[in-house]
């Protein structure tokens, strides 16, 4: 049987946890091996229990999650953090990447969804919510690390990629949905559905937010 994933969720609203803690424990999947109610806490049980994930909000009192994860980190560099917040301010999503964060998530997320990220983020995957791929793409990508730039290069790596597959990966990077992308190339939604598997395929990622990811570290924009 495959080990759960731990867990620890840093979170200073004690209702929020609770349901965390709750979600997770009722998935075979993951186990909650510590709580913590405010950054401090967060950086001492973090560095003590040394969990697969620590799943950090950002508004502690004290020191914010932010400054947690960069504490964490300078002690701890191989440790997994997924940022759940309620803030979605690209400076504090730079600040957050420029770390090493694994995920960067926002706290409307589907509980599903969640988990998938989660599980993704054990694997070594890296997240961004949909909600801020928009924000960080009108700052150039700044966030990310960037191989190459510009077009010919990303399409001299990717050549197996056809030009309307290229056409609607912009339109993922612009955190188009299917139905958006099929208005807007006049195509159908299923024929956009079937674009986006195919990238995602050839791109050798999970799904269109990493797709996201992988176009903006390699300079498609």
């Amino acid at each position: 049987m495959k080990k759960p994933i731990s867990l620890m969720i840093a979170e200073d609203h004690k209702l929020m946890r609770v349901g965390l803690k709750t979600l997770f424990e009722e998935d075979g999947g993951f186990i909650v091996t510590a709580e913590a109610a405010s950054g401090k806490e967060a950086v001492d049980k973090a560095l003590i229990q040394k969990p697969d994930i620590v799943l950090m909000d950002i508004g502690f009192s004290d020191i914010n999650g932010i400054k947690a994860s960069k504490l964490i980190l300078e002690k701890n560099p191989l440790q997994k953090i997924a940022i759940l917040t309620s803030h979605t301010d690209v400076s504090e999503v730079t600040s957050a990447l420029s770390l090493g964060i694994y995920a960067y998530i926002v706290k409307d997320i589907n509980t599903e969804i969640l988990k998938m990220v989660l599980k993704s983020v054990n694997n070594g995957a890296v997240w961004l919510d949909p909600h801020i791929v928009p924000a960080i793409r009108e700052k150039g990508g700044t966030t990310l690390p960037v191989k190459k730039t510009g077009r010919a290069a990303f399409r001299s790596q990717h050549a197996n990629l056809t030009e309307r597959e290229y056409e609607v990966l912009k339109l993922v990077v612009d955190g188009k949905s299917n139905n958006d992308i099929a208005n807007l190339l006049s195509i159908s939604e299923h024929t956009a559905k079937a674009h986006v598997c195919s990238i995602i395929q050839k791109l050798v990622v999970d799904d269109r937010t990493q797709a996201a990811v992988k176009a903006l570290k390699e300079g498609i924009v």
